[in-house]
C-alpha cells in the first residue's frame, strides 16, 4: 500500500499532462485509459524482438469492448487478480492498475492471461503515436534541447525511450514527471528498453540468465534477467579465466540500465522486489529520487536483520558501482562540477572504462584534495561514503577478489563483514599468518590507496570500533576525524591505553600507509614540494618505477640527514637547494618517532676523525666505506675520534639504513624477507637481525653478504654495537658483568649466570626475562660464523687454515668442518671444540647445522617440545617414515658424538650421575676435561646393564644406547675403534649399504670364530652379552621372533632377560612350535653364547651366578645343584651317625 500511496502524484501530474491532450480531441484517454493492445499485430519494436502478441492473445481479451476509454480493470483477464490485490479507486485508471499489479509482491502470483494482456498492454504505450504526441506536447521545450531526441524517428516509439535515457537532462517539471512515469513502465521489462534486447540476445543465452519467449517466464519478473546479467558482469571482473566474456555493447547497455535506475530503487526490479521488505524496516521514512533508498539500504548491508537476499543485490549493485560510478546517482550529480574541473574524465592515455572506475575517481578527486584544491563539500561527503563501503566488504574491488582468493581461502574465511576480511588479509600481507602473493599485495596496496583512510580513521570501520576507548582516552584532544588521530593511536602503541584489538587493527593498516609516504596526508602536504623538488616524484595519484612510493620516503630521509649533519655533505658541497623545509623536517620526524626512535648521524664525526681518515682510509673512496673503514680500525684510532665512530656505530645498530651502501647492496633480501620490518620498525635494530636470518636465502648476493658480516664482526668489539641487545641488557650488563667491554665475553658471563641460576634452581634469575629473550638471540647469531667467537676462532686458527681451508664461512660450515677432524687437531683447539659441543649438546638451539637441516622436521616432530629437548625429540623420531633423510643422517652424526663421551650425552649424565663414578672411577682417573673417553664409560655401564646392576633411569638409557647402537655399529665408538680392519675384511658389503639394521653387528657375530684380534673378540663377546640381558639389543633376533614374542610370551615384562628365557624354555618344549627363522636364530645364539662361555669364562662368583640365572638350562642346572647339595647333606648325616657310633664303641670299651 505505501507504494500506491507514493505514486498518486505522478499519476495527478500525468492526468494534468494527458488533460492538455485531451484538448486537442484525446479526452477519452486524458485518465490514461489508452486504447486496449491490438493483439495479433506486429508493431515495430527498436529492441528487434518480435511483438509478443503473435504468440496469440487471452481469450477474453481478444476483442476489446471499445476503442475509446477501454479499461484493463473491466478485461476478464484480469478481474479476478485486479480484486485481490488493487484497491477500488484505482481501477479507473489504467496506468494506476499497471502499477498495482506490476509492483505486487513476489510470492503473489497473477495468471497466465492477465500476464500476457498487460504486456501488450505496456508494448503499445511504448509504441503507440498518440502516447508520443504526448511526449511532444509536455516535452516540447527539452525535446528542441536534446538533439539526439529531435532527430529520433516519429511514430515507432523511439521518442520515448530517447527521453528517459536523457531524463537527467531534463528540467520541465511536467516532462519529467512524465517520463518518470514512462520509466516504470519501460524498466519493467528488459524487453522494452531501448536497444537492450539487440545487443544482449546472445550473452542471455550465453550466460543462461533466461528466455526470449513469451511464455517460458513470469513476463513482469524479467528483472530476474538483468539482474543476472549484472552477476555475470561482476562475476566476470573478479576471475582469471573468463570463459564466456560479456560482449562489450552488452556490457555498456547493462551499465547504461544500471546508471539510468540510479536515482529511483523502483527502476531496479530485481533490487526493489528483493529489497522490498527491508526497505519498509529500515528506511520506511526515506523519500523515493536521487538514490537516497540506495544510500539507506548500502548503510544498513551488514545489519543482522538485512535478509540475504537483499544483501546479494545490494553487493551487485555496489559492485556495478566500483565499475562505472555513474550507476550511483548521488556521487555522479555531487561531484559532476568537481570532475570536470580537476579533468578527470580527460586523460586521453587511459581506456574509457578505468576513468570511470569509481577508484579512478576517488584518486583524482583525493589527488585534489591533498594538493589543497577545493572540492564541494557534497563531493567530499559522498566521496566519504563510498571509501568507507570499500573499505567496508572487500568483495567491491574485483582485484582484491580476484588476486586473493587463495589468501581468503586459507586464512580469512568466515569474515566478511564490516571489513574483517580486508583486515585479515592486510594481516597476512604483513606476515603473521604466512605469505601474501605480490598480486594481492599489490592490490590492497592500491585499495587503501583509493579508500584513504590515513586522512581519516574513520573510513576503516574495523580500527575505528577496535579503537574506539583509546582515541576517547588517549586523543580526545584532537577533533574527530583529523589524520593526526593515527599518529597519535601509534605513539601510544605498546602503552598502557592501548587496548590488543586496537594494537592489531592498527599495525595492519599502518604496515599499508608506511609503504606509500603519500598516504600520510599531513606528510604529504608538508613534503610534496621537497619530495617533486629533490625525489622527482609525480602527482598524488601518478606512480613512477624510478621512484616507487616506498623509497620516496627514504630518500627524504636521507636529505633531512644530510641537514643534520652540519656540513659533512649539505655545507661541503654548497648546495642549499638539498635542504628539507623546516615543515618537511618534523614530518619526516615524526613518521620517524612512530616506526621506532629518532636517528641523527654526529656532526662531529667529519672534524675529529680528519686525521684518521687520512691515515687509515685513502685508499676507501666509494660511498659508504669511510665509517666502515673506521669502525675496522676503531681500536688505533685517536681517542676523540674512537669516541664519535663509537657513538655512530651505536646509532647504525639503532637504524642499519644510516649505512646506505649496505642498504643498497641488501634491497633484494630486504624485498623478499625484511620489508616488513624495514618499513615499519627502522629504528629498533630489527631490519640488521632479520638480514643476520636470512644471510643464507638465495636473494642474498655477495655484497650484502659482506656487509652484515661485518657488522657483525664489528658488534664483537663493544656490547653497545648491538643495539637491541644493549637495549635489553644494560642493566643486566652494569650489575652482572660491570667492566666487561666485548660482546662475546659479556655474553658469556651472562650466559653462564643464566646457566648456573637454572642448575641451581634459583627462585628468581639474576638475568632478567627481556635479556634472557635477547641473548638467545645473540647466542644463536655466533653459533651460525666461527669468527663471532674470536677465542675459539684464534685457538683454531691454524687448523682452519689447515684442515677447511676450501670450507667458506658462515652456515656454521667451518665448525662442522672441524668437528668432523677433531682427531686431527690441536690440543688447544681440539679443546675448544668439545667444549664447544658440550654446549650444544647441552642446548641443541646452538647447533646451528642441526637447527637449519632438521627445521621443518622439528616443526613436524617437535613443535610441543622444550627447545633444550628438540634432539631427544628427533631421535626418538629418527626412524620415522616422515623423517627427511638429510635430517636422519644429521642426527646420526650427532648420536655418534655423544656416544664418544657421556659428557656430550646430558640425560645420560644426569640418569647416570650415580651409576658412573660408581662402577667407571678408573676411567674418570684417567680423563682429561676436555677430551673424549672414546665411549669407554659408556660401555662400562653397558657391561654393568648385562649384570642387571644400574639403577632403574641409568639402565632405561643405557637400553636406548644399546638398542641403537645394535641397529648402527658407528653408534658404539668402541666397536669402530678395536673391529674396524674386521669390519672392513669381513663385513665389507654391509657397512657399505648404511641401512641401520643391524647387519654389520649380525655379520660380526656370525664371524665370531674367525675374529683374531683381543679387543675386537671381546667387544663381540660384550655385544652377545648384552642381547642375552635384552632381546631388543639384538635386532636380527628380535626381529625372527617378533610373532612367537607376541603369542608365547606376550605376559613377559621386557627387560632383565625375562624375554629371552621364555623364548628359550619355548625352544624347549616340545609342545611349542616357534616360527622357523625364530628357531635357527636362537640355535645359533645358544652356540655364539656357549662359546663365548668357553673363550671368556666368569670372572668371579657373581658372573657365574649371572651366566647359569641366564643359562637355557637354568632348571636342570639348578636342580643338580640343589641335589647335589642334598647328596653332601645326606652323606654328611650317615657319616656322622657312624662316627658317633665309633666313638661311643670306644668310650663303652
Amino acid at each position: 500500500m505505501a507504494v500506491c500511496r507514493r505514486v498518486q502524484l505522478p499519476l495527478l501530474v500525468m492526468s494534468l499532462s494527458l488533460y492538455a491532450y485531451s484538448i486537442q480531441g484525446l479526452k477519452s484517454q486524458s485518465n490514461g485509459n489508452f486504447p486496449p493492445p491490438a493483439f495479433g499485430i506486429n508493431h515495430p519494436l527498436r529492441v528487434g524482438a518480435p511483438n509478443p502478441g503473435n504468440n496469440g492473445g487471452a481469450p477474453a481479451a481478444s476483442q476489446p469492448r471499445r476503442a475509446t476509454g477501454w479499461k484493463l480493470s473491466e478485461e476478464e483477464a484480469c478481474r479476478e487478480d485486479l480484486t485481490r490485490l488493487c484497491p477500488k479507486h484505482t481501477w479507473n485508471n489504467n496506468l494506476a492498475v499497471l502499477e498495482c499489479l506490476q509492483d505486487r509482491k513476489e510470492e503473489t502470483k497473477i495468471s497466465a492471461d492477465c500476464n500476457h494482456l498487460l504486456w501488450n498492454y505496456k508494448l503499445n504505450l511504448t509504441t503507440d503515436p498518440k502516447f508520443e504526441s504526448v511526449a511532444e506536447e509536455v516535452c516540447r521545450n527539452t525535446i528542441s534541447g536534446i538533439k539526439e531526441c529531435a532527430d529520433e524517428e516519429r511514430g515507432k516509439g523511439y521518442l520515448v525511450s530517447c527521453l528517459v535515457d536523457h531524463r537527467g537532462n531534463i528540467t520541465e517539471n511536467q516532462c519529467y514527471q512524465y517520463i518518470t512515469k514512462m520509466t516504470s513502465i519501460i524498466f519493467s521489462d528488459y524487453r522494452l528498453i531501448c536497444g537492450f534486447m539487440d545487443k544482449c540476445r546472445e550473452d542471455i543465452n550465453l550466460q543462461h540468465c533466461g528466455s526470449i519467449t513469451t511464455r517460458e517466464k513470469d513476463l513482469h519478473s524479467q528483472g530476474e534477467v538483468i539482474a543476472c546479467l549484472e552477476r555475470a558482469l561482476v562475476r566476470e571482473a573478479e576471475q582469471q579465466d573468463k570463459t564466456h566474456p560479456i560482449r562489450d555493447d552488452c556490457k555498456k547497455s547493462i551499465m547504461r540500465v544500471a546508471e539510468l535506475s540510479a536515482d529511483d530503487f523502483h527502476l531496479d526490479r530485481y533490487l526493489y522486489f528483493s529489497c522490498r521488505d527491508d526497505r519498509e524496516r529500515f528506511c520506511e521514512n526515506t523519500q523515493v529520487g536521487e538514490g537516497r533508498v540506495y544510500k539507506c539500504l548500502f548503510n544498513h548491508k551488514f545489519e543482522e536483520a538485512m535478509s540475504e537476499k537483499c544483501r546479494d543485490a545490494l553487493t551487485t549493485r555496489q559492485k556495478l558501482i566500483a565499475q562505472d560510478y555513474k550507476v550511483s546517482y548521488s556521487l555522479a550529480k555531487a561531484c559532476k562540477t568537481d570532475l570536470r574541473k580537476y579533468r578527470c574524465n580527460l586523460d586521453t592515455n587511459m581506456p574509457r572504462a578505468r576513468e570511470a572506475r569509481l577508484s579512478y575517481l576517488l584518486l583524482c578527486l583525493e589527488s585534489a584534495v591533498h594538493r589543497g584544491r577545493t572540492v564541494s563539500g557534497d563531493c567530499q561527503g559522498e566521496m566519504l561514503d563510498y571509501r568507507r563501503m570499500l573499505m567496508e566488504d572487500f568483495s567491491l574491488s574485483p582485484e582484491i577478489v580476484l588476486h586473493c582468493r587463495g589468501e581468503i581461502e586459507a586464512h580469512c574465511s568466515g569474515l566478511h563483514r564490516k571489513g574483517r576480511t580486508l583486515h585479515c588479509l592486510m594481516r597476512v600481507g604483513r606476515g603473521d599468518k604466512g605469505t601474501v602473493d605480490s598480486l594481492c599485495q599489490s592490490a590492497l596496496q592500491t585499495l587503501i590507496q583509493s579508500a584513504d583512510p590515513g586522512a581519516d580513521y574513520r573510513i576503516d570501520r574495523a580500527l575505528n570500533e577496535a579503537c574506539e576507548s583509546v582515541i576517547q582516552t588517549a586523543c580526545k584532544h584532537i577533533r574527530n576525524g583529523d589524520p593526526m588521530i593515527l599518529s597519535c593511536l601509534m605513539e601510544h602503541l605498546y602503552t598502557e591505553k592501548m587496548v590488543e584489538d586496537c594494537e592489531h587493527r592498527l599495525l595492519e593498516l599502518q604496515y599499508f600507509i608506511s609503504r606509500d609516504w603519500k598516504l600520510d596526508p599531513v606528510l604529504y602536504r608538508k613534503c610534496q614540494n621537497d619530495a617533486s623538488r629533490l625525489c622527482h616524484t609525480h602527482g598524488w595519484n601518478e606512480t613512477s618505477e624510478m621512484m616507487p612510493p616506498g623509497a620516496v620516503f627514504s630518500c627524504l630521509y636521507r636529505h633531512a640527514y644530510r641537514t643534520e649533519e652540519q656540513g659533512r655533505r649539505v655545507s661541503f658541497l654548497s648546495y642549499t637547494g638539498l635542504r628539507l623545509t623546516r615543515d618537511c623536517k618534523v614530518e619526516v620526524q615524526r613518521i620517524l618517532h612512530q616506526r621506532a626512535l629518532d636517528v641523527k648521524l654526529d656532526p662531529e664525526l667529519q672534524k675529529r676523525c680528519m686525521t684518521d681518515l687520512g691515515k687509515w682510509c685513502t685508499e676507501k673512496t666509494e660511498t659508504g666505506q669511510g665509517l666502515e673503514c673506521l669502525q675496522d680500525h676503531l681500536d688505533d684510532l685517536v681517542s676523540d675520534c674512537r669516541d664519535v665512530v663509537g657513538n655512530l656505530t651505536e646509532l647504525e645498530s639503532e637504524d642499519i639504513q644510516i649505512e646506505a651502501l649496505l642498504i643498497r647492496a641488501c634491497d633484494p633480501v630486504i624485498q623478499s624477507h625484511c620489508h616488513d620490518v624495514a618499513d615499519n620498525q627502522i629504528d629498533t635494530g630489527d631490519l640488521m637481525e632479520c638480514l643476520v636470518q636470512n644471510k643464507h636465502q638465495k636473494e642474498m648476493n655477495e655484497k650484502c653478504s659482506v656487509g652484515v658480516t661485518h657488522f657483525q664482526l664489528i658488534q664483537m668489539k663493544d656490547f653497545r654495537f648491538s643495539y637491541k641487545f644493549k637495549m635489553a641488557c644494560k642493566e643486566d650488563v652494569l650489575k652482572l658483568c660491570p667492566n666487561i667491554k666485548k660482546k662475546v665475553d659479556v655474553v658469556i658471563c651472562l650466559s653462564t649466570t643464566v646457566r648456573n641460576d637454572t642448575l641451581q634452581d634459583v627462585k628468581e634469575q639474576r638475568v632478567s626475562l627481556k635479556c634472557r629473550k635477547q641473548l638467545r638471540v645473540e647466542e644463536l647469531e655466533m653459533s651460525e660464523d666461527i669468527r663471532l667467537e674470536p677465542d675459539v676462532f684464534e685457538a683454531c686458527r691454524k687448523d682452519i687454515n689447515k684442515h677447511c681451508s676450501t670450507v667458506t664461512f658462515g652456515n656454521a660450515q667451518v665448525i662442522e668442518c672441524l668437528k668432523e677432524k677433531k682427531k686431527q687437531l690441536t690440543t688447544v683447539c681440539h679443546q675448544r671444540v668439545f667444549k664447544l659441543q658440550e654446549n650444544e649438546m647441552m642446548d641443541p638451539e646452538l647447533d646451528y647445522q642441526l637447527m637449519r637441516v632438521c627445521k621443518q622436521m622439528i616443526k613436524r616432530f617437535c613443535s610441543d617440545s622444550d627447545a633444550k629437548n628438540f634432539l631427544q625429540c628427533l631421535k626418538q623420531n629418527k626412524n620415522s617414515e616422515l623423517m627427511d633423510p638429510k635430517c636422519k643422517q644429521m642426527i646420526t652424526k650427532r648420536q655418534i658424538t655423544q656416544n664418544t663421551d657421556y659428557r656430550l650425552n646430558p640425560v645420560l649424565r644426569k640418569s647416570c650421575k650415580a651409576d658412573i663414578p660408581k662402577f667407571c672411577q678408573n676411567i674418570l682417573n684417567k680423563a682429561s676435561d676436555d677430551s673424549e673417553l672414546e665411549g669407554q664409560v659408556i660401555s662400562c655401564l653397558k657391561l654393568k646393564y648385562a649384570d642387571q646392576r644400574l639403577s632403574p633411569d641409568c639402565e632405561d638409557q643405557i637400553r636406548v644406547i644399546l638398542q641403537e647402537s645394535a641397529l648402527d655399529y658407528r653408534l658404539d665408538p668402541q666397536l669402530q675403534i678395536h673391529c674396524s680392519e674386521e669390519i672392513t675384511q669381513l663385513c665389507a658389503e654391509e657397512a657399505a649399504a648404511q641401512e641401520q639394521t643391524g647387519q654389520v653387528e649380525e655379520c660380526l657375530k656370525g664371524n665370531l670364530l674367525k675374529l683374531k684380534q683381543e679387543p675386537c673378540k671381546k667387544e663381540v663377546l660384550n655385544m652377545l652379552k648384552e642381547s642375552k640381558a635384552d632381546i631388543f639389543v639384538d635386532p636380527v633376533l628380535h626381529t625372527a621372533c617378533a610373532l612367537d614374542l607376541k603369542h608365547h610370551c606376550a605376559a613377559i615384562t621386557p627387560g632383565r632377560g625375562r624375554q629371552m628365557s621364555c623364548l628359550m624354555e619355548a625352544l624347549q618344549d616340545k609342545r611349542v612350535r616357534l616360527q622357523p627363522e625364530c628357531k635357527k636364530r636362537l640355535q645359533d645364539r645358544i652356540e655364539m653364547w656357549s662359546y663365548a662361555a668357553k673363550v671368556a669364562p666368569a670372572d668371579g662368583f657373581s658372573d657365574l651366578a649371572k651366566q647359569v640365572l641366564t643359562s637355557p638350562s637354568k632348571n636342570y642346572i639348578l636342580f643338580m645343584i640343589a641335589l647335589s647339595v642334598c647328596v653332601l647333606f645326606l652323606i654328611g648325616i650317615l657319616c656322622g651317625r657312624i662316627t658317633k657310633r665309633v666313638t661311643r664303641d670306644l668310650k663303652d670299651r
